[in-house]
């Protein structure tokens, strides 16, 4: 099992987010939790170019302060909305042998939602812990609405494996 973390980054943690504080929250439980576990935790950090505030050299590049990544974790930048489409994250995956995936992260209809799926279609088995990602209005459907969409209706049983927190923290547990 490994603990993906996406795009939690100062641009991004912004008070329009739906649920955030819960998201945020829950996020620092399963990475608190695989950390003590041992399970690896994997930070992912979008670059969005020059001029959107979050590329190299931006404030809103970092990620969040509260998640104090260590010096032994990897993180990797991707330049789309999956993951999967960095090359070495991707070998870096590979090469680990692990299929179990658990993603949280921003943004639901985007990132998380690109990267859910090119894991799927690669084989991987994906868990999304629920209240675990979030996103924004927009000019067509709510925040609420959209998270509820993704996490109650697309991902489960299709792409992945929609399940609580409580079942996430002990799916982190080494026995």
């Amino acid at each position: 099992m490994k603990l993906i973390v996406i795009d939690m980054q100062k641009a991004l943690l912004v008070s329009d987010l739906y649920n955030l504080e819960s998201i945020k929250k829950n996020i620092l439980k399963l990475v608190s939790k695989a950390r003590k576990e041992e399970v690896e935790v994997i930070f992912i950090k979008h670059d969005g170019g020059s001029n959107s505030g979050f590329t190299y050299g931006d404030l809103g590049f970092e990620l969040w302060s509260e998640l104090d990544v260590k010096k032994d974790e990897k993180v990797f930048v991707k330049t789309i909305n999956s993951a999967f489409g960095n090359p070495d994250y991707v070998k870096y995956l590979e090469t680990s042998g692990d299929k179990d995936l658990m993603i949280v992260g921003l943004q639901t209809d985007f990132c998380i939602d690109a990267t859910i799926k090119s894991a799927f279609e690669r084989g991987y088995n994906v868990y999304i812990p629920s209240n675990t990602n979030s996103t924004f209005d927009n000019n067509i459907i709510s925040a609420r609405t959209t998270c509820n969409f993704y996490n109650k209706w697309v991902w489960p049983d299709t792409f992945g494996k929609c399940i609580t927190l409580s079942s996430a923290l002990k799916m982190l547990e080494r026995k």
